[in-house]
């Protein structure tokens, strides 16, 4: 069985998808059409622009988005489907990905929501109170319960389960700074503060799901293909309102990345296939489900290599 799976921020570089687009036409009405949605030349600060501004969430979140979704339907010009995958998940932004190739929303409608997604979660936050910082050599359980005691009483999360060794955790910026140096006190190999504008994942971003509530409730979500595993359930999801529910809930909750790759591998999944930028989700993977196989899908070489 295979999984499809999409990348979420992080993944961005300039230039991404450009082979794509010019190899496959359906590629390139992709991004065609996020411009369009956009009512702006997305795709001319992805292929031209600077990392700067690509970064910014507002733009690396649909950006990422075209590019996974124009590698999705290269794959489609190629003979390969929705119909080839048991289920999909995406890492955060990437679940709308996923949801999208899916058919569970039109790809208009997801460009126009991680655009607003990305604007309300940096703008729930001023700059310099929030941050994140990655926890590596310890397992979840471990992170959530230093994140709680760093907490006090301001907010310290636990906002990624990336892998069994990865944790990311998110909240304001002085108990983060707490947070990690509890951990390199109880064994992490390392505590790394990322270099992103706000704090993802926690409960300091309820303003941007407040928001995220409102534009989804006006966005039609159909029942998608295959189940999408979700990120705040780990767990397979095809009802639309239930998609609505979690997207919103997934803004302050936690990526249960971890959990939903070992529920697909339990299920049967062997193979996993990232589409997009980057091979990010393909290392937590390898660390998760270690007979899995992975294949990154993100230029026209990837999709010729599959026929290899």
């Amino acid at each position: 069985m295979r999984a499809f799976v999409f990348p979420g921020q992080g993944a961005q570089v300039v230039g991404m998808g450009r082979e794509l687009a010019e190899a496959y036409p359906a590629a390139r009405e992709v991004f065609a059409e996020v411009d369009e949605a956009l009512g702006e030349k997305l795709s001319d600060l992805v292929w031209n622009g600077d990392i700067e501004t690509l970064t910014l969430t507002q733009n690396a979140q649909p950006a990422l988005m075209a590019t996974s979704v124009a590698a999705f339907r290269a794959l489609e010009a190629e003979g390969y489907g929705i119909q080839d995958a048991a289920f999909v998940a995406g890492h955060s932004l990437g679940e709308y990905s996923a949801l999208c190739a899916a058919g569970a929303l039109s790809l208009a409608d997801t460009a126009r929501l991680l655009r607003l997604r990305g604007r309300a979660m940096q703008d729930a936050v001023p700059v310099g109170q929030g941050a994140m910082a990655a926890i590596l050599g310890l397992d979840f359980a471990a992170v959530d319960q230093i994140a709680r005691e760093a907490a006090g009483d301001e907010v310290c999360q636990a906002a990624n389960d990336n892998d069994p060794a990865q944790v990311v955790i998110s909240g304001n910026k002085a108990a983060v700074e707490r947070a990690a140096a509890i951990a390199k006190e109880r064994g992490a190999k390392r505590a790394l503060m990322l270099p992103v504008s706000a704090p993802f994942h926690s409960a300091l971003m309820e303003p941007a799901a407040a928001v995220m509530a409102e534009a989804l409730a006006r966005v039609e979500i159909t029942a998608p293909a295959v189940p999408v595993v979700a990120n705040v359930r780990a767990a397979p999801v095809t009802d639309p309102a239930m998609i609505c529910q979690l997207l919103v809930e997934q803004v302050t909750g936690s990526v249960r990345w971890r959990e939903s790759v070992a529920f697909m591998a339990g299920a049967g999944v062997t193979e996993f296939w990232e589409i997009g930028s980057g091979k990010a989700l393909s290392g937590m993977i390898k660390r998760i489900a270690k007979d899995a196989v992975t294949r990154n899908i993100g230029t026209p070489a990837d999709i010729a290599a599959l026929k290899g």
